[in-house]
């Protein structure tokens, strides 16, 4: 799990106090079904909630067995050189490096059993549950994001349902959101940064922002200011064929009307002392991603924090094959 700090004694508007963090692990419904979530909302009283998501992936995948699986009476040439310790709830026991996690392990809920598909560094299997092989499926297997997008829409206008921070890397499919696939590509991940996209009907950011913004460019708050006032000038005429734009291109126009997403990536915002949590990027750290890693993770506590569903993220490779304890 990580803890993703933020801004305290804030309310949301169904009445629920905020915390300051948000807290990133498993997901499990419970067997809560949508239209029950829906109905009890409803009797509640209580409005569309912000129920969100953020993803984290770490490519490469990090060894189970020396992190949440150490199996310490296993054999030495199957089991690692890190001991295990105890953690807040009896019986799990995880790696000695990381006694935070430790503390609040009651927070977790650790997967064992789950196996690729295939050997493959592909994230897309993850977020769909197939592999891009997989045939059968017009117009493609829906990402994990897609059906947050899709099942619980939007939160606020200006604000996409599903978006990704994720970086271009060494292997193209450690960098991969998936798609919207059959339910379509208004509910495909905005992209938020720069690199290839070999993936037909992804939405990068140049057909997001319909004016080649890109994430730096929505940071600049002069450029945007001129972008936003040249756009809105337009949009009286270009209001009236709106009927006749799909979904995503609403969407689009959207974001461009609106200051919430330039908000939420303004980070001259957020409090200097939250920042210094996150941690400095370290411009010599040439690995995957490097040196906007820590960044991102803050940058999608923001986006949730203005109305986002599903942001996903990579961190950092894990792609070791040996001298894991070197």
């Amino acid at each position: 799990m990580i803890t993703l700090y933020g801004k305290s004694g804030e309310r949301f508007c169904d009445g629920l106090s905020r915390r300051s963090f948000l807290s990133v692990g498993a997901l499990g419904f419970a067997g809560a079904t949508l239209p029950k979530l829906l109905r009890a909302e409803r009797t509640a009283g209580i409005g569309r909630s912000h129920k969100a998501i953020i993803n984290v992936m770490l490519p490469g995948g990090p060894p189970h067995q020396d992190m949440v699986d150490l199996k310490p009476d296993a054999p030495s040439d199957i089991r690692g050189e890190f001991k295990p310790i105890g953690t807040n709830v009896p019986g799990i026991q995880i790696s000695e490096h990381m006694p935070y996690m430790a503390k609040m392990m009651d927070k977790f809920a650790i997967i064992r059993s789950m196996v690729d598909s295939q050997p493959d560094h592909d994230l897309y299997q993850c977020l769909a549950g197939l592999t891009r092989k997989t045939r059968g499926i017009a117009g493609g297997i829906a990402s994990m994001g897609a059906w947050a997008s899709h099942l619980y829409g939007s939160v606020r206008p200006g604000m996409p349902a599903h978006l990704t921070l994720m970086h271009p890397t060494g292997h193209k499919q450690w960098g991969d959101p998936g798609t919207g696939g059959f339910l379509g590509r208004e509910h495909g991940p905005f992209r938020l940064g720069k690199g290839k996209d070999d993936n037909k009907g992804l939405n990068t950011v140049e057909n997001m922002t319909l004016r080649d913004l890109s994430l730096e460019r929505l940071q600049d708050r002069h450029a945007l200011r001129r972008s936003f006032d040249g756009f809105r000038r337009d949009l009286d005429e270009a209001s009236k064929e709106f009927g006749s734009l799909d979904e995503f291109e609403k969407q689009a126009l959207g974001i461009l009307s609106s200051s919430q997403m330039a908000d939420a990536l303004d980070l001259s915002k957020e409090d200097p002392r939250i920042i210094e949590r996150y941690g400095k990027p370290d411009p010599e750290w040439r690995a995957d991603g490097a040196p906007k890693m820590t960044t991102n993770l803050l940058l999608a506590r923001r986006l949730v924090e203005a109305g986002a569903r599903y942001v996903s993220l990579n961190f950092s490779r894990w792609d070791w094959h040996g001298g894991n304890f070197d």
